[in-house]
């Protein structure tokens, strides 16, 4: 695992090798990090604080086989706020790609927003391109991977991620606290095929 610097903001992020080729061209599975991958209770940012959804592992290993990227795409407005700081959001993001590896279920990258324009640390207060529901996190990834965005779908639990994949051209899907995600994925696949 690596830690690269996205371009759009130059927000670190974790890329993870993966067996496809990196120049196939390929739909790709977004995903929001609080309320889709772990239970949002609140600007979770220790491994304590974790907790996956049920049916995630199962969703992005389905992914992986179907041969999709899969990518989370978080904002974390905790930074900007001052409640943790980006190695915060760096360690914990590799113990979640190692935890969700260990199972069987690979993230290829991660992007995350720590900003904010009412933050009260002043180099991360300010509007950018990249919180969501810009679209600057997708469009990074996009950019940086062979992604047919035309095939590719992000799964989010707020109207702002839902914006964020329209802007990319990217189909979003809004999921609930009751939604099945393996079975969702599952689903997507199969229309794709």
């Amino acid at each position: 695992m690596r830690v690269v610097h996205s371009e759009a903001d130059a927000a670190p992020v974790i890329a993870t090798t993966e067996p496809f080729s990196l120049n196939t061209r390929r739909p790709a599975l977004f995903l929001d990090r609080d309320g889709v991958v772990n239970r949002d209770d609140g600007y979770p940012h220790r491994i304590q604080d974790i907790a996956f959804r049920p049916g995630i592992v199962d969703a992005v290993a389905r992914a992986n086989r179907a041969g999709w990227w899969v990518f989370v795409v978080t904002n974390q407005s905790g930074v900007a706020r001052g409640r943790y700081d980006e190695e915060a959001v760096l360690r914990l993001h590799a113990w979640m790609a190692a935890r969700l590896a260990a199972a069987g279920a690979r993230v290829d990258a991660w992007r995350h927003c720590p900003h904010h324009p009412e933050g009260a640390r002043p180099v991360y207060a300010r509007a950018c391109a990249c919180r969501k529901p810009a679209p600057g996190m997708l469009l990074d990834l996009i950019g940086s991977y062979p992604v047919d965005t035309a095939a590719s779908h992000l799964l989010g639990d707020a109207e702002r991620d839902l914006t964020a994949a329209a802007v990319a051209g990217v189909a979003g899907h809004l999921v609930g606290a009751d939604t099945d995600l393996d079975r969702l994925v599952g689903r997507l696949i199969t229309a794709a095929s």
